[in-house]
């Protein structure tokens, strides 16, 4: 039996939201790519880092927020799955929203984006204005925050668990369940990815792209979810002549 949301229709707005965000995820994304492509920060040394800032802070600046500001939109995607896969399998819908709620919600607590975080900037304003006898100490925080870029993060390891456990419902919910293997496989990359950061880097080239491939999938299957309203109500049932003869008889 096909699962049933029930009254699906008050949850439409939910899915176009959900799905909405998914796409402007994806979209967030591939623009901070570019822009990192076009600017590349150093990956080490504090002092590098904060004249790379004092030279490109517009750019900077926009990569952080183009990487920051997206964890809300993956945590407005979360809470549209939850409700969307809840009739499937409610312990691992309300599991993986859980995980996956938290990894988002760390993001955005700790704004650190791995590709570096938006307290260096005023480091490196302070650290421009800074006579040169003082500079060694802004130096010495840029070098911490540094460190915490290139470290392996708790947000970065539950954002595939979340989406592995979220995608188990999926493959037998009302989205495409294709998209909840691609979930699967997903997050199964990302674990690995996390767990073998410093050993096996390139993985990141794998996982990324399929991170925003999910993202993309399950954005527009929740906006086509919203003008469907899941699965549908089965037909009720006319009743039978001999019922009907013995209610009028009553």
């Amino acid at each position: 039996m096909s699962a049933q949301l029930p009254n699906a229709q008050a949850w439409w707005p939910l899915y176009r939201i959900g799905g909405t965000a998914g796409l402007l995820l994806v979209v967030s994304g591939v623009a901070a790519l570019a822009l990192y492509v076009v600017d590349p920060p150093p990956v080490s040394g504090g002092e590098a880092t904060l004249r790379f800032i004092a030279d490109h802070k517009a750019s900077y600046i926009a990569q952080q927020l183009l990487w920051l500001v997206p964890s809300l939109f993956g945590l407005v995607v979360f809470v549209a799955l939850l409700v969307a896969l809840f009739p499937a399998s409610p312990s691992l819908a309300v599991l993986g929203f859980a995980v996956g709620a938290a990894s988002w919600t760390a993001l955005l607590a700790v704004p650190v984006t791995s590709e570096g975080t938006l307290s260096l900037v005023y480091l490196s304003d302070q650290y421009a204005a800074a006579a040169p006898s003082a500079r060694p100490a802004f130096v010495a925080a840029a070098e911490a925050f540094v460190a915490e870029n290139n470290a392996v993060s708790l947000a970065g390891a539950l954002t595939p668990l979340g989406i592995l456990l979220i995608s188990l419902p999926m493959v037998r919910g009302v989205l495409p369940h294709w998209a909840g293997w691609l979930g699967i496989a997903t997050g199964a990359l990302g674990l690995a990815s996390e767990a073998l950061r410093f050993i096996m880097p390139s993985l990141y080239a794998v996982y990324g792209p399929l991170l925003w491939a999910w993202f993309a999938v399950v954005g527009i299957s929740l906006l086509r979810l919203s003008r469907r309203g899941g699965s549908p109500a089965p037909p009720a049932r006319r009743p039978s002549l001999r019922a009907y003869k013995r209610e009028r008889a009553a």
